[in-house]
């Protein structure tokens, strides 16, 4: 199916239940990473919607990731959750990865903050740091932009120099610094996965600078800021990357670290987008 004929189709079907339910698409948008998916079950009066309530729409299948939005108030703002995201390892077109985003941002959300589980680099990281992305790193994955230009959507070559809002940045530190949260700041790379990277990926990626490393994220950004959206992102180190520590890496122990941190995510989020 042509991927603007795929995006209008669910845009069409999620307004649809947005509006029988009496809800305006709110403004920001959350995308939540491994184990993070505690933080949509504070919101209040809370509309749930299967991903497989909407023809044409991709299955999340990764663990810890509930694949449904949730819709409804984080402290006083009212969000658009996605509890659980879709993944290129799970086996999905790219267009399809970062259909969800591109559909939210049509139907009206303006700011977004994508958030994830990843693995540390640099010294002096612990497993449960929350770390505010700066910048991105795309090598390694293919560009969500491949293909014929979608006009309707952006521009055929994008600017990238700044994909993380400033001001979203320093809404971020400034909530932070209020609740007294440790943020560190950083750059992040995304691999394809599933696999984790290996001792030699990880001192690669170091020596290029970078801070973190995961499986998702920076396509999401990319095809936002092709939309012209504003795009924030937060991760949670759930574990030291591989050569960094001697422990071996594990998917259900990268749920397990995000579950901790669900409350100090939680409370974050809350006072930034307060401020959005």
């Amino acid at each position: 199916m042509d991927v603007l004929i795929k995006i209008k189709s669910v845009e069409a079907e999620l307004k649809t239940i947005l509006d029988k339910n009496n809800i305006s698409m709110p403004e920001t948008a959350i995308v939540l990473g491994s184990g993070l998916s505690d933080v949509a079950d504070t919101i209040t009066n809370p509309l749930v919607i299967s991903y497989d309530e909407l023809a044409d729409f991709p299955v999340a299948t990764a663990p810890g990731h509930k694949g449904r939005f949730v819709i409804g108030k984080l402290g006083d703002t009212p969000v658009i959750i996605m509890q659980g995201r879709i993944h290129y390892y799970e086996g999905y077109p790219m267009t399809d990865v970062v259909l969800p985003v591109r559909v939210l941002a049509r139907l009206g959300a303006k700011n977004f903050v994508l958030t994830n589980a990843v693995g540390g680099l640099a010294d002096g990281m612990r497993e449960g740091d929350l770390m505010l992305i700066t910048d991105h790193i795309s090598t390694f994955v293919p560009s969500p932009l491949i293909g014929s230009n979608i006009d309707e959507l952006g521009l055929r070559f994008p600017d990238m120099t700044h994909v993380y809002d400033q001001e979203l940045q320093d809404t971020f530190r400034a909530a932070a610094g209020k609740l007294d949260i440790s943020l560190r700041e950083g750059v992040y790379a995304q691999f394809t996965g599933p696999q984790f990277e290996t001792p030699t990926e990880i001192q690669l990626m170091k020596n290029l600078g970078i801070d973190v490393v995961g499986m998702s994220t920076v396509v999401e950004a990319i095809a936002l800021r092709h939309m012209d959206i504003r795009v924030s992102g937060v991760s949670c180190i759930t574990n030291l990357a591989a050569g960094i520590s001697d422990e071996l890496l594990c998917g259900s122990d990268v749920v397990d670290v995000g579950k901790e941190v669900g409350p100090t995510m939680t409370a974050l989020l809350k006072e930034a987008i307060n401020n959005f």
